[in-house]
C-alpha cells in the first residue's frame, strides 16, 4: 500500500480489518514501529473524530504528530502555468514539496464544494498532494470518499455481525444543509468490496454516483428496505445528478424506533456528527441498538492499521 485514498489502495480488505481488530485489542503493542517517524496532518476543513483519532493512532505507534488547520485561509494555487497575481500566495508545488521534506507520512482533508461536480470528482487537491509530496499520503476525507471512516465501519460490522453475510442497509436521511456524498460513496464501496450484500435506500433523485453502487440493490421505499436488516447505516447526502441539491422537507425519512422495529434486531450506525431528531430520533441513538460511539472509537484502530501499513513502506 503506497497511499491510502480508497479501498482500491488496499490489497485485502478483510486482512486490514483483522489488523485493526488486533490493534484494538492491544493498542500499544506496536509502539516501537513509528519511533523516530513523523506524521503531518493538514485540514482544509475542520474535524473532531478524524483529527483526534488519527493523532491517537499515531501516538499508539510511537510517532510524532503535527497538525495544521488550514481552514482559516491557507490559499494555494493548484494550476501550473498561471500568473500568481491573485489571492493565492503559494503554489502547491512548493507547499507540497516542503511538506514532503518535513514529514514521513502526510494526511490531507478537503471537502467537496458542491458547486461543480466535475471539479469535485476530479479530486484535484488530493491528486496534487499525491503527485508532489514524494511521501505516502492518507486521505482524511476527500470530495468523494472517506476511507478511514469506512474502514472503521467495516471493523464495527465485523465485531457485531451474528452471521457471515448480514443484510446491510445504507439509508438517506434528511438534513437542513447540503452535505457531500463522500461518506455514503465510501461506505458503499468498502461494503461491496468486502463481499457483503448492500441495499441503498433513498428518495427519487438522490441516487449516488453509479461507480460507487454497482452491485448494490437500490430501493426507494425505506420501510421495505429496512425490513430484516442487521445493520442500518443512516446518512444524509446531497444529490449527485442534480448536484448539491438537498431535501430537508423529506422528514419522513428520519430513522425512528418504529422503523428500527422493522429490522432483525438491527444495529444503528452513523459516522457522526448527527442531528438528533432530524436524522435519527434520540430514542434510537440512546438505545442499545446504537453503535455510533463504538464506530467513533474504532476510528483510532482503523487509522492505526493504515499508518502501520504505510510505515512499512518507508
Amino acid at each position: 500500500m503506497k497511499h491510502f485514498t480508497s479501498v482500491h489502495d488496499v490489497g485485502d480488505v478483510h486482512e486490514l480489518v483483522a489488523l485493526a481488530a488486533q490493534m484494538k485489542a492491544q493498542p500499544r503493542a506496536w509502539e516501537s514501529v513509528g519511533k523516530g517517524r513523523s506524521l503531518g496532518l493538514f485540514f482544509f476543513n475542520s474535524s473532531l473524530r478524524t483529527r483526534l483519532s488519527t493523532q491517537r493512532a499515531a501516538l499508539n505507534l510511537g510517532m510524532e504528530v503535527t497538525v495544521m488547520d488550514a481552514s482559516g485561509g491557507w490559499q494555494l494555487e493548484l494550476e501550473d502555468g498561471v500568473v500568481m497575481d491573485g489571492n493565492a500566495a503559494e503554489h502547491i508545488r512548493e507547499a507540497a514539496g516542503v511538506l514532503g521534506r518535513y514529514f514521513d507520512l502526510l494526511g490531507v482533508r478537503m471537502f467537496a464544494g458542491l458547486h461543480d461536480r466535475q471539479a469535485d470528482y476530479e479530486e484535484h487537491v488530493l491528486r496534487r498532494f499525491l503527485e508532489l509530496t514524494g511521501k505516502p499520503v492518507i486521505s482524511l476525507e476527500s470530495a468523494t470518499r472517506h476511507p478511514l471512516q469506512s474502514l472503521a465501519d467495516l471493523l464495527t460490522i465485523a465485531q457485531h455481525k451474528a452471521i457471515a453475510l448480514p443484510k446491510i442497509v445504507l439509508t438517506w436521511a434528511p438534513h437542513p444543509r447540503a452535505l457531500p456524498q463522500a461518506v455514503a460513496n465510501s461506505f458503499a464501496e468498502w461494503v461491496l468490496a468486502a463481499g457483503y450484500p448492500l441495499t441503498i435506500a433513498q428518495p427519487e433523485g438522490f441516487e449516488l454516483a453509479p461507480q460507487f453502487t454497482e452491485g448494490a440493490t437500490l430501493a426507494y421505499d425505506q420501510g421495505e428496505a429496512l425490513r430484516g436488516a442487521h445493520f442500518v447505516y443512516v446518512k444524509n447526502w446531497s444529490a449527485y445528478h442534480k448536484y448539491g441539491l438537498t431535501a430537508p422537507q423529506h422528514t419522513d425519512w428520519m430513522i425512528t424506533p418504529e422503523k428500527m422495529a422493522l429490522t432483525a434486531n438491527g444495529k444503528l450506525m452513523h459516522c457522526l456528527p448527527v442531528r438528533r431528531n432530524v436524522v435519527v430520533h434520540e430514542a434510537v441513538l440512546d438505545s442499545a441498538a446504537s453503535l455510533v460511539l463504538e464506530q467513533a472509537e474504532n476510528r483510532i484502530y482503523a487509522a492505526q492499521a493504515v499508518l502501520y501499513q504505510l510505515l512499512k513502506t518507508l
